[in-house]
């Protein structure tokens, strides 16, 4: 479909200036430890050679993302030191003075200029409804909204502090090619985003399955199935060819000085854990319930000797090894396992039943979220991976638009960002979709209504109980373990939609 006329776009300018505009009131905001990662980084890079980048650790804030971020960041701190050199110093730790912290917040915002181009360009792939003249019904215009103010995105980014937006940038422009048969660009976009932070490994699977079965193979037989006749060797050498040059740019100069396991030993530190601090809500949070629930129930029964168990080693608010008291301890090898079968029938769908670019999406989808759902000391924040692309997916598709409702959960101001993006998000899509029934189901309802009794008791009532000292991070544990069950709910209707599929493949 053509892309719409240039003045029917001329909404999008005034929603990106407004969404920068609130990023630059959220300069003076709380920030967390991040804050002090990336200004250690800056440090880094600027004042040691190359050869020290992944051998310094004076802060415990070590460096820890793949070379094209370190490359960034040395970009950075030349910007930086106009600001205030100090903060490059790398014996400075916890810097923080004002000039410091403009420089950081305008840097995420600044950054964030690849985030608006990328969202700009999936607005131009989603199909517009026929004859529709209300800018505010649509779909690219929702799915603008969806992406430029998600509310997780600006407190990861712009409160506590991250680059998620620039980054997310890359990955979203490079399905946005996809999604415009431009493959070759997508997969160097692709690679780049690989090489700047590895957590996007997570997709890389849909990527190579998708990449090899839809633009290797050139066309099908009549019945669907493979025409190994039709295997491009070239356009195979095109696509490797793009990865090993970018990944030889990235991690060369450490495999001539011979770093490249130091480097590796940073970037996959396995010795943190099988969940973060502030558990991620996903199965491991499920697991590690039920272990503590069947201790208790244990030790009330007098099965288990309570001096024997392992004191409040998974929920201390620390990143650390701990072993599980009844059930079997979880190691890395297992996580990988798991998470390779929780994806290996969405590959194994678009490599036997392509389905175009909806295919494509959905298994990127489930990809993030089997990885999340499985993988090994995955931090919360990680959930943005699948929420951002399903933001494309739910515009198009009313079985899908249900599901960015269980992703979605502090102090007023991120209560409030929460409130008003998922209250617009339920009302333009409930209008977009007008005329096909109800978006929610009864009890699909009444479990997003049990987020607000969690949240209240969490943020309200358990602050003012006797529990808060012996139990601190007892509300962390309660959101986790909930919202856990909102999005195995949504991976496995997610499958269940990519399985029981068989529509055509069509144009977003």
């Amino acid at each position: 479909m053509a892309a719409p006329v240039a003045d029917s776009w001329s909404w999008f300018p005034a929603l990106a200036l407004g969404v920068s505009f609130l990023k630059c009131l959220f300069i003076s905001a709380y920030h967390s430890t991040d804050f002090e990662v990336h200004r250690n980084w800056l440090a880094i890079t600027h004042s040691l050679p190359v050869s020290r980048w992944y051998h310094e650790n004076t802060s415990e804030w070590t460096l820890d993302y793949p070379p094209l971020f370190a490359w960034f960041e040395f970009g950075l701190s030349h910007v930086a030191q106009t600001f205030d050199r100090n903060m490059l110093q790398v014996e400075n730790l916890n810097y923080a003075s004002p000039n410091t912290v403009l420089f950081q917040r305008l840097s995420v915002i600044f950054t964030d200029v690849v985030f608006i181009f990328a969202a700009r360009e999936c607005c131009r792939c989603v199909q517009e409804h026929k004859g529709s003249r209300d800018v505010l019904n649509r779909p690219s215009f929702i799915l603008a909204v969806l992406l430029l103010w998600n509310f997780g995105l600006l407190i990861v980014d712009h409160i506590h502090f991250q680059y998620n937006g620039f980054l997310f940038g890359f990955l979203l422009l490079s399905v946005a090619k996809h999604l415009q048969s431009q493959h070759l660009q997508g997969a160097l976009l692709f690679a780049i985003l690989l090489n700047l932070k590895h957590i996007y490994l997570y997709v890389a699977p849909a990527y190579g399955v998708y990449l090899l079965r839809s633009y290797c193979f050139t066309q099908d037989n009549r019945d669907g199935s493979i025409s190994w006749r039709s295997f491009s060797l070239v356009r195979l050498l095109s696509l490797g060819s793009i990865v090993i040059s970018v990944c030889a740019l990235s991690f060369g100069p450490f495999i001539a000085m011979g770093q490249l396991p130091q480097v590796l030993s940073r970037l996959f530190p396995f010795k943190r854990g099988l969940c973060h601090a502030y558990w991620a809500p996903n199965f491991w949070a499920l697991y590690n319930i039920l272990d503590k629930s069947l201790a208790v129930v244990g030790v009330r029964l007098k099965l288990l000797q309570e001096a024997e168990l392992p004191r409040a080693s998974m929920t201390g608010g620390l990143v650390q090894e701990f072993q599980h008291s009844v059930l079997p301890s979880v190691s890395p090898s297992v996580t990988l396992v798991c998470t390779l079968l929780s994806i290996l029938p969405a590959v194994a769908s678009i490599w036997w039943r392509p389905r175009g670019a909806q295919g494509f999406l959905r298994c990127l989808l489930l990809c993030a979220l089997g990885s999340f759902m499985f993988g090994w000391h995955v931090h919360e924040k990680a959930i943005l991976i699948a929420i951002l692309p399903l933001s494309i997916l739910a515009v198009q598709n009313c079985h899908t638009c249900i599901m960015i409702f269980w992703n979605f959960a502090e102090l007023p101001i991120k209560f409030t960002l929460m409130l008003m993006f998922t209250i617009y998000s339920f009302t333009a899509l409930r209008k977009l979709y007008s005329g096909q029934g109800s978006l929610l189901h009864r009890l699909e309802v009444i479990y997003l209504l049990g987020l607000v009794p969690v949240s209240v008791g969490c943020e309200m009532v358990f602050p003012l109980s006797p529990w808060q000292q012996r139990l601190p991070f007892l509300p962390l544990l309660a959101t986790s373990v909930y919202c856990a069950l909102g999005i195995c709910y949504c991976f496995v209707r997610l499958y269940v939609s990519l399985l029981r599929s068989d529509e055509k493949p069509k144009k977003l």
